[in-house]
């Protein structure tokens, strides 16, 4: 089980997050409260073991931005949000490195609580799941990604939100749409839920922020501790 720890504010947090066996750590380059600059990235990633990957998330920037960034921050992976935009895809690739990975995040959709019609949950959960199920198979059929991170959606915020998906509704989704990509788990995952989350799904890997957190920002050694290893226990056990 590939797990991320991400939006890493500091160098005591993501070298906690290594220690305890994470394998990627994640670096927000978009607009958010964790949000840190390339520089503040790059005095974290170039102290991290070789072993740990450096993921950037990126919001819809254009390709040369995102290009610049990977590389004044020391990263091996960039992750990209915003919808999926194959022609990005196209013209991002050839700005990286070969050994620099491009995962897309596809947004689920979740209704927000004070919005929500208890008549129409089915529909609404159905709408979700044939948007994702779409963008997944255009993913797979592009050849431009190997791995796609699954993130919930709630208003205008996707990724970050806190929030899970709706796992019953998405895991024939994720199984069938999915072929062929590595698909990551995001979006309201804790030490309480994770397990759950990979016994139902499925996934290649699993992402959390908020919910490993003491405060926006900083992580909680326990907290990570928790979840690497229940993440990692629930992993090893054959579905």
């Amino acid at each position: 089980m590939w797990i991320k720890i991400c939006a890493n504010t500091s160098l005591e947090d993501a070298l906690l997050a290594a220690q305890l066996g994470a394998d990627a750590a994640g670096f927000v380059f978009a607009p958010s409260g964790r949000r840190v600059t390339p520089e503040q990235a790059a005095r974290i990633t170039v102290q991290l073991p070789a072993s740990v990957e450096r993921i950037g998330v990126f919001p819809g920037l254009d390709a040369e931005e995102i290009a610049r960034v990977a590389t004044v921050a020391h990263l091996d992976a960039v992750q990209l949000h915003g919808g999926v935009d194959l022609d990005l895809l196209r013209r991002l690739r050839p700005l990286l490195p070969a050994s620099v990975t491009i995962i897309q995040a596809v947004s689920w959709t979740v209704q927000p609580v004070d919005s929500i019609d208890p008549s129409d949950d089915a529909g609404w959960a159905a709408q979700s799941a044939a948007e994702v199920a779409e963008r997944l198979r255009t993913l797979a059929a592009s050849g431009l990604v190997t791995r796609v991170l699954v993130d919930s959606k709630v208003g205008a915020a996707s990724g970050g939100t806190g929030v899970p998906f709706d796992w019953a509704a998405a895991r024939a989704v994720l199984s069938a749409a999915g072929k062929g990509l590595d698909l990551i788990v995001a979006g309201g995952l804790n030490p309480e839920n994770v397990a759950q989350a990979i016994a139902e799904l499925s996934p290649w890997g699993v992402d959390v922020a908020s919910g490993v957190e003491s405060s926006p920002g900083r992580k909680s050694a326990e907290k990570l501790a928790a979840f690497l290893s229940a993440a990692r226990t629930s992993g090893e056990i054959p579905a």
